[in-house]
């Protein structure tokens, strides 16, 4: 191999898509998923209906639900909760400080995450959203209205932006995306949260 090829294979280096943050109700609705690129390491998103393109995302809510499922395969299932809606969480044996984490925190709690949301269809044609967890912190209630804050501010920010953006067109065309509805979100979001 030349040397100039050698060096070029050793600098290539992988850098870590910043986390998004987005309610649980966008979260939600979200139905699009692609890859960009065609190489295996390749990075895969969610379109958002608000046009934000997500590898990783950041939310913070309550933990309802934690349940710790299988034997040889262990795993985490967890249920967080913002003002919107649920956000499903899972971790796994490829997730170990994550696990490790969400075996420290009681249902009740509230928390912080980090992760890779994944869309998902059923056999019944019904779709369903999770999140790999990266990194699950206990925070108390203040710092989860902070984030609730931060969140409504981007999201109102992406919503102002609609249209002017090649990804925002594209979520225009998949989702007919209705803006009022989404401004409505953030509004009861904002209220439910005391800010």
């Amino acid at each position: 191999m030349p040397e100039n090829q050698k060096n070029q294979r050793q600098t290539v280096s992988y850098v870590r898509e910043p986390a998004k943050r987005v309610f649980a109700s966008e979260l939600r609705e979200s139905r699009l998923q692609f890859k960009d690129g065609s190489d295996e390491k390749s990075p895969a998103y969610v379109m958002l209906p608000t046009g934000e393109r997500c590898n990783r995302i950041f939310f913070c809510g309550q933990m309802t639900q934690k349940e710790r499922r299988g034997d040889q395969n262990m795993f985490y299932s967890v249920r967080v909760t913002d003002p919107t809606g649920i956000f499903f969480i899972n971790a796994g044996s490829y997730q170990q400080d994550a696990m490790q984490q969400i075996s420290q925190i009681e249902p009740g709690a509230y928390v912080a995450v980090i992760g890779k949301p994944s869309i998902r269809e059923t056999d019944d044609g019904s779709v369903f959203i999770t999140i790999r967890a990266e990194s699950v912190s206990e925070i108390d209630l203040e710092t989860c209205r902070i984030w609730v804050d931060d969140t409504a501010r981007l999201t109102l920010d992406r919503l102002d932006q609609f249209g002017n953006t090649d990804d925002s067109k594209k979520a225009d065309q998949f989702y007919n995306t209705n803006i009022q509805g989404l401004r409505e979100m953030v509004y009861n979001a904002l209220i439910r949260a005391d800010i």
